[in-house]
């Protein structure tokens, strides 16, 4: 007796999404009783602890003196990296507590978030910069009308995907070089032919796969070409996306 092969798995589990996107840099604060406000940077450390830094002497850094801790929200927004009429891929909501990093503690969270995320600001941690952690109690992550809840030590033990810090360059240069590739990675999938108008555009890119963005003069809709296999490194997207285009020109 023969079986079939395995379904390729389309995407990963809504922790290791979730991570995905908080390691995009936008981002807005939201501390009770002040308006929300954008952070100089946030990060989620490969131990799971999220860390986000504000200005000394702004307004949150205000609402903690003299207190231990204060109630806030990170809203992370994933955007894709060309442009289309919607890019707005995902949002992911981070409620907690704020507290202040102890001077005793500051080095070494500076060092886990600058591997996570280097950025400027963090060479100004205890002079006009002040790192705060944020104590995840609540993981909500919206991808289009899909919202889902992510439990915070699933999301602290996840990793976020490994094409994510390649994605953005690869979808542009892909976009603008190659609408010729675009249009094979379109014909792997069984949603009938393009019509005269459409427009088939890069959407995102992570180890399960390509997602495109079918633009129609009526509306969208967004496809997914999965690789044989999730890859585990960028170094193996050249084959993997070749193999794709083989199989679509064979096709």
């Amino acid at each position: 007796m023969t079986t079939s092969p395995a379904a390729p798995t389309l995407r990963a589990d809504a922790a290791e999404r979730a991570r995905t996107v908080a390691g995009r840099s936008s981002a807005a604060l939201c501390v009770r009783g002040l308006d929300a406000g954008r952070p100089l940077a946030h990060a989620t450390t490969t131990t799971g602890t999220t860390y986000v830094l504000v200005p000394t002497g702004g307004e949150v850094d205000a609402a903690l003196a003299g207190r231990d801790d204060v109630t806030a929200v990170l809203m992370v927004s994933d955007r894709a990296p060309v442009p289309l009429r919607d890019p707005l891929r995902a949002q992911l909501w981070l409620s907690g507590w704020l507290t202040p990093v102890h001077p005793a503690a500051r080095r070494a969270a500076v060092l886990a978030f600058a591997e996570t995320r280097a950025v400027t600001p963090l060479l100004d941690v205890g002079q006009g910069a002040t790192l705060l952690r944020l104590d995840v109690a609540e993981v909500v992550l919206r991808e289009g009308e899909r919202v889902t809840e992510v439990g915070p030590q699933a999301y602290g033990a996840a990793r976020p995907d490994p094409l994510a810090a390649v994605e953005a360059r690869l979808l542009q240069h892909l976009d603008r070089d190659h609408p010729e590739v675009l249009d094979l990675l379109r014909s792997r999938t069984p949603a009938g032919d393009l019509g005269p108008h459409d427009v088939v555009r890069p959407l995102g890119l992570d180890r399960f796969g390509f997602r495109l963005r079918i633009e129609c003069p009526a509306g969208r809709r967004d496809l997914r070409v999965p690789f044989p296999r999730p890859l585990s490194c960028p170094g193996q997207l050249p084959a993997a996306t070749r193999q794709l285009i083989c199989a679509a020109r064979a096709g």
